[in-house]
């Protein structure tokens, strides 16, 4: 049983590192990201609260929203499986 423990809790660490990379990236790609970074001529219109309001909020969410489906579907799996007595 530890080892299965040890796979989820580094697989867990893996989706949370890939999920806290990508989802700046996926921000970065929004249209709305890039009109408000964008900028226009000499920087007019360009937005740079964005990245103090916005960016921490995208790698927190991106960084726990795996691992909340990870832990899910674990729980939902654990619950299937008979506990051997």
């Amino acid at each position: 049983m530890k080892r299965h423990g040890d796979a989820v809790t580094c697989g867990g660490c893996a989706l949370s590192a890939a999920g806290a990379t990508a989802a700046p990236l996926l921000w970065l790609s929004m249209p709305r990201t890039r009109r408000h970074l964008g900028g226009g001529f000499e920087n007019e219109g360009m937005d740079v609260t964005v990245l103090f309001t916005e960016l921490p909020f995208v790698v927190v969410g991106g960084a726990f929203l795996p691992l909340l489906v990870l832990t899910l579907l674990v729980r939902l799996v654990g619950r299937r499986r008979p506990r051997p007595d």
